[in-house]
């Protein structure tokens, strides 16, 4: 079952994700307040990546950012007023962003400090959260703290909005190894959420097909990430590409940090779907990523894949991979990424070849449901990085040879064809 790209901020393959955004107040000064902002990452596939989160927010009254630690903002504003002592930021809309691991400890404070990059939760839920510390000032004694208005977060493009900041339950933490509970006086809360719609991008990746028992191959539909440009003709359709008879230097891709190779759908990323064997229980399939980009790496990728042979156990060999919950998708939902310091990265293209990623799956068949016809073998959707892969169009899917059982027999390929081999011995040595 294919579901309609109408889906924009609610996902069906993700019904609980949002980012929440968590202002807890931990202490009172003289003039205002102590707050620590935690960013946590609730969506199970989509991930942050570099160059990392950008929040935003309005103050309600005439605050200042007297200090801050583990984040920076990035302008400190018009702080005249201030002469004896200067505020890291006295703008009414200030512009968070998070520090790098290499930071000073001086600058750092708990859970700080990832370069703006957060893990999908599914995948690593530790590195799915980031805080800072924020020291805020010039308020009456007597007035209460407000809380911050126009929410935006940048991730790191457009595409999250977010709701109105509410003040929830104050914060309970445990310390002295959970013997004690300690509360934050006040804490204010708010809820992002993605909408490819109000994101807007371009299409940055394609999935082919192939199979064991057909020569076809069901290939990227053709200008799905942009044209291929022709000769000297450039337009608002056409991606810059090198050709096999280009080199890099030729092609001046140090000036374009997205170059790719030329091909027919000139997207940085393919995503190849092989069914590769059947045998009598099982099925085996070759899920390959390809980098097309000369200039960009993908580091920590992750791919969403919905099919109807996920319902029985699989074996992945060189990725890891976990069901997902979901909500009203008939079919399951598996999510891959790659092993730590082995194919974590997906690298990019070369002179000579493209940067890539692979592994071989082992599905059970589910003898109720399995054929191999109708491409019930092929995925219904497949996400990168959260981002929507372009299929391949049905009607270009590899088709069962002309009498071929539905349900796929017990055989592979290779058991076929060594019967073959096996009955043209047997009728040599008759013949002899």
């Amino acid at each position: 079952m294919f579901f309609s790209s109408s889906f924009n901020c609610y996902d069906p393959l993700d019904p609980n994700g949002n980012i929440a955004i968590t202002f807890d107040i931990f202490k009172y000064t003289d003039d205002g307040y102590m707050a620590r902002v935690t960013i946590q990452n609730f969506y199970q596939y989509r991930s942050i990546g570099r160059p990392g989160w950008k929040l935003g927010w309005t103050w309600a009254k005439d605050e200042v950012m007297w200090s801050i630690s583990g984040a920076f903002a990035t302008q400190q504003g018009d702080c005249s007023a201030f002469k004896y002592q200067q505020p890291h930021c006295c703008k009414k809309t200030p512009s968070i962003e998070d520090l790098t691991p290499e930071a000073a400890p001086q600058n750092r404070s708990d859970g700080c400090c990832h370069g703006g990059v957060l893990a999908a939760r599914a995948i690593n839920p530790f590195e799915s959260y980031s805080s800072f510390e924020i020291r805020v000032g010039n308020l009456d004694r007597n007035s209460t703290e407000g809380k911050p208005l126009n929410l935006t977060l940048l991730a790191p493009g457009l595409g999250y909005t977010c709701g109105t900041v509410e003040e929830t339950d104050p914060t309970i933490s445990s310390v002295i190894g959970g013997r004690r509970e300690e509360q934050v006086f006040r804490t204010w809360k708010s809820t992002c959420t993605y909408s490819r719609y109000i994101a807007n991008k371009s299409p940055v990746c394609c999935a082919s097909l192939s199979t064991f028992y057909s020569p076809t191959i069901s290939s990227c539909p053709t200008c799905t990430c942009g044209c291929r440009p022709a000769g000297q003709k450039n337009t608002t359709t056409c991606v810059r590409c090198v050709t096999e008879d280009e080199t890099l230097s030729q092609s001046n891709s140090l000036a374009n940090p997205d170059i790719v190779r030329c091909t027919n759908h000139m997207c940085p990323l393919r995503v190849h779907w092989h069914v590769k064997n059947n045998y009598r229980d099982y099925w085996r399939v070759k899920l390959t990523i390809s980098n097309y980009n000369y200039n960009r790496s993908y580091p920590d990728w992750n791919v969403l894949i919905q099919h109807p042979g996920f319902s029985r156990p699989a074996l992945t060999y060189s990725f890891n991979s976990t069901l997902l919950p979901t909500a009203g998708i008939p079919d399951d939902v598996s999510l891959f990424w790659g092993l730590e310091h082995y194919n974590s990265d997906i690298l990019n293209a070369g002179e000579t070849q493209v940067g890539s990623v692979t592994t071989d799956i082992l599905l059970e068949k589910d003898m109720k449901s399995f054929t191999l016809s109708n491409g019930w073998a092929f995925p219904r959707k497949i996400y990168i990085n959260g981002d929507n892969c372009e299929m391949a169009l049905p009607d270009t899917f590899p088709m069962l040879p002309n009498g071929s059982s539905k349900q796929g027999g017990g055989f592979s390929n290779g058991s076929c064809n060594f019967l073959f081999v096996l009955f043209l011995i047997l009728n040599v040595f008759i013949a002899v």
